[in-house]
């Protein structure tokens, strides 16, 4: 049996585009969903627990993702293991995926392709994606995708790790490029920011997740995740038409930069920097 734990906070609005698509084609016996509702006060707890079985819907008081990813963990009895982002699309075809990666050997760790939503979205938006879903490191790694599956070898690795806001980059810092695969069957829909300063909001929450894994003990290198200025002018000596959207991708990284400046310095990472624009 598949078990995915959704940790949700108001996210009724686009939570029911996900489990329906998780259960469509399900096979009795073949998944648990569990939805920890956290912190919320919209409508998210009615909507989940409107599909009835396999869903599962818990509610807790506390607005956390890390305290939500441990009551959903406590409650799931299968493996593999899967994580799934509210505001992410995914099939039961694509879990089905994922699964099959996690029974070959030595993968511990899988996560879906990503299809990004573009529609309606800013000139700077989709430029900034385009010059960021060509980065090696975005490419290879399990982060960005609103996905991340675990055999249970692969579960017992990371229970250890502490929460942090880049819990995706994390995790996907704790496998090697040989125990962790991105599933080429499986697809996740990602719908990003349809506004630039929901964009700059959203890059922000990364800069300060880098910042605070590189002050963690016993998380891993985020070295290895950024880019440089010099990675960049490469990709756009290479491929020259995109030298517009690589001058917009540093605006974008700079201005974000600036923006989570005073968490970073303070080393105080609470504040949540929620991209409302895309569960519009």
């Amino acid at each position: 049996m598949i078990s995915v734990v959704v940790p949700a906070c108001n996210e009724g609005r686009v939570i029911g585009r996900l489990l329906g698509g998780l259960v469509s084609s399900a096979e009795p016996g073949e998944l648990e969903v569990i939805v920890v509702a956290n912190g919320c006060s919209d409508d998210t707890v009615d909507v989940a627990s409107s599909f009835g079985p396999p869903v599962r819907v818990l509610n807790i008081g506390a607005a956390s993702k890390p305290k939500a990813l441990a009551v959903g963990d406590r409650e799931a009895s299968g493996f593999p293991r899967v994580y799934v982002d509210a505001d992410v699309e995914l099939s039961t075809g694509d879990l089905r995926a994922l699964r099959d990666a996690l029974e070959r050997p030595g993968v511990l760790a899988a996560a879906p392709e990503r299809e990004l939503v573009m529609t309606g979205r800013p000139w700077p938006v989709r430029w900034h994606y385009d010059v960021w879903t060509r980065l090696p490191e975005v490419r290879r790694g399990l982060f960005g995708r609103g996905v991340i599956g675990f055999s249970q070898e692969g579960h017992a690795r990371i229970a250890g790790l502490p929460p942090v806001v880049a819990d995706d980059l994390a995790v996907s810092l704790a496998f090697t490029p040989q125990e962790r695969a991105v599933v080429a069957e499986a697809r996740a829909v990602i719908h990003p920011p349809k506004t630039v300063g929901d964009l700059l909001r959203r890059r922000a929450r990364t800069v300060e997740g880098i910042a605070q894994l590189d002050r963690t003990a016993g998380t891993h290198d985020a070295n290895s995740s950024r880019t440089s200025p010099a990675d960049l002018l490469a990709m756009a000596r290479r491929e020259p038409r995109i030298a517009p959207r690589v001058a917009v991708f540093l605006t974008v990284a700079l201005s974000a930069r600036l923006l989570a400046q005073r968490a970073v310095r303070r080393n105080d990472y609470s504040a949540w920097w929620r991209d409302e624009s895309s569960r519009q």
